[in-house]
């Protein structure tokens, strides 16, 4: 897709930025993934035509096989977004079997003051400090001031941010406490839950918070409000209540909630107190039911409360799912859900980090697509690129430049240490058998179906699907997508990995051994569901053969989609497969090796042949 179709494009109501990557509704930005944007944009550039699946993977995913059912996935994630149906589409029209067509009238927006999306600050001067920690987060900063106005007039706010690991909450929180203290308009106190402790210490995230509260400058006063109202509470943090004439009630009392609740609001009265408390998919119960007091008690104070937690680890039954529940049915609090970085704000952060405002050609690309938006892995990517020797500081005219030293193929090889160690130290905290299911679906691609995880492991296709659908309910990077319809009539659902990146590393953790079996399990069943149509899907089968090193069963797989792309006069695909073949052949024993390559480059001059006759009988 070229520069000359940047721009806005308008279809009914909704705007397509093209220059930021954004889907506007009514003045209102809606953030979609990179793929299902890029989707989403080729269509409209094509409006009133048939786009096949073939086109759309071409153009998208060029040199790189995708399964054709991905597609669906993001059709699913832009109807969605659009308020679109596929029985009724207004938008994105089926056409079963063969692809899509975009049907709504598409209009090109000159830029000017009212459409083009300025992502500096300088039209909101109340959010230009904040740019310096953070891109693209000027309306969640300005939520949280909106949420400390209403707290800081004495009604007591709670916020949850929630998001996927990496997105950015803890940035996000910190950009604002560092607003507000810089200002001295209020005090704040931090506590941080920690996996593994929620069943061993209670309170734990309070503690911290109130030890910081009563360190910090001005800590006396938190000190004496708490010997006075939560004696307690204060001996819980190492400090002994008879040290202030205050203490009223017996140091060594049971810690009481209300006691606490009623010495922030004294702590609150004159000058706003913000609380914050983070990952609480760790927290324990106790601290849960602290939080749910803190909220619905009616007393005036300004206390601001703002809680972080990764809502995609929150199992079915967790206690923070109902308690927000209920906060939300009761206006009771805020969410603030963070969105993955558009393409404008991961070029952004780049020239933040690299410190030059022109970066290298297609490296701002590389890393959106590569970290799909996530602040976090956009830096671990960076990190990775510079410590390779992909990315290099040289002098330039005079100046220090970074300047790319590697080819596609190089950036797209490595997967950054630390995010490969993060995503290894989550998968092993799961369950041996969980850890089986995501290792096979990642033998396939972004997108699995539960039968080729069944394949893999030699389970009951139900059995597996079952499973897999657990997993999506319980992992945030795993999601079910929808089902296909397989050549038996019977119906398989397929999931879909929310990161490449975890793809990649649970591919990887698999022995080669182990890899080899699955694959060609997968592979062999393939040739089952198929049976007496394997020309459609030999290419992938020949794929899985590929990777578990099984050669000649590859070679005939390919001589196969080769046919049978001839059959459908598809002569350059035919090409490229018998060309792909011809490489692995060199696999292959000596004499096998001469055999295979005699008939296929016979093949292969038979069907060029037939493509330099081609524009003659035109």
């Amino acid at each position: 897709m070229s520069e000359a179709q940047g721009g806005m494009k308008q279809f009914e109501e909704f705007r397509l930025d093209t220059s930021n990557e954004c889907l506007w509704h009514q003045g209102k930005p809606i953030e979609l993934p990179p793929k299902p944007f890029a989707v989403l944009r080729y269509l409209i550039e094509h409006p009133g035509r048939l786009i096949t699946h073939d086109e759309l993977l071409e153009a998208l995913w060029p040199e790189t096989y995708v399964q054709p059912q991905v597609l669906r996935t993001y059709m699913l994630d832009l109807r969605k977004a659009l308020g679109d149906s596929a029985g009724q589409p207004r938008f994105i029209q089926t056409i079963p079997k063969r692809g899509y067509r975009f049907v709504a009238n598409v209009t090109e927006l000159k830029e000017n003051a009212e459409t083009k999306f300025d992502p500096s600050p300088a039209g909101n001067p109340a959010l230009a400090e904040a740019r310096p920690r953070i891109v693209n987060r000027e309306e969640e900063i300005a939520c949280l001031k909106s949420q400390f106005k209403l707290a800081s007039a004495g009604q007591r706010q709670m916020v949850f941010v929630t998001g996927e690991a990496g997105i950015g909450k803890t940035s996000l929180v910190d950009a604002f406490c560092e607003l507000m203290n810089s200002s001295a308009e209020a005090s704040s106190a931090r506590g941080q839950c920690v996996e593994g402790f929620g069943g061993k210490e209670e309170y734990y995230p309070v503690s911290e918070a109130l030890a910081q509260l009563c360190a910090s400058p001005g800590g006396d006063r938190a000190c004496h409000v708490l010997a006075r109202m939560a004696p307690a509470w204060l001996a819980a943090i190492g400090r002994e209540a008879k040290d202030f004439p205050e203490a009223s009630l017996p140091p060594m009392r049971e810690r009481m909630p209300g006691d606490l609740c009623a010495a922030l609001e004294e702590l609150a009265s004159d000058k706003p107190l913000i609380l914050i408390l983070e990952d609480l998919q760790w927290a324990d119960d106790s601290t849960l039911h602290l939080i749910s007091a803190l909220a619905r008690r009616r007393a005036q104070t300004k206390l601001l409360l703002v809680a972080t937690y990764r809502g995609q680890d929150l199992i079915t039954d967790h206690p923070l799912k109902s308690l927000k529940q209920d906060l939300r049915l009761r206006r009771l609090c805020t969410e603030i859900a963070l969105a993955p970085l558009a393409k404008n704000a991961v070029k952004e952060l780049l020239i933040r980090e690299l410190e030059q405002d022109e970066l290298p050609p297609g490296l701002t690309a590389f890393v959106h697509r590569r970290s799909e938006g996530n602040p976090l892995f956009v830096i671990a990517i960076l990190e990775h690129l510079t410590a390779q020797g992909f990315l290099v500081c040289e002098e330039v005219l005079g100046q220090r430049r970074w300047v790319q030293k590697a080819g596609a193929e190089e950036l797209e090889a490595g997967i950054p240490d630390g995010l490969a160690q993060m995503i290894e130290l989550e998968v092993a905290h799961l369950s041996e058998q969980d850890q089986r299911m995501l290792e096979a679906g990642s033998l396939m691609s972004v997108a699995f179906p539960s039968w080729a995880v069944a394949a893999a492991l030699q389970m009951d296709p139900t059995e597996a699907e079952e499973a897999c659908d657990e997993l999506a309910k319980r992992l945030y990077f795993v999601d079910r997508a929808g089902q296909d319809e397989l050549p038996d009539g019977t119906l398989s659902t397929f999931y879909v990995f929310a990161h490449g990146l975890y793809r990649e590393v649970l591919w990887r953790k698999q022995s080669e051994a182990r890899r080899a079996k699955r694959h060609i399990r997968i592979a062999e069943r393939l040739a089952e569901l198929f049976s007496g149509r394997e020309g459609t899907i030999a290419r992938e089968m020949a794929m899985h053969f590929e990777s578990a090193g099984s050669w000649q069963r590859a070679l005939t797989a390919l001589k196969t989609a080769a046919h049978h792309a001839i059959e459908r006069k598809s002569h350059a695909e035919a090409e490229e497969l018998l060309e792909h073949a011809l490489r692995l052949a060199g696999n292959l024993r000596d004499l096998e090796r001469e055999v295979a390559k005699r008939d296929l480059c016979d093949d292969l001059a038979r069907v060029r042949e037939t493509m330099l006759l081609i524009p003659a009988v035109k």
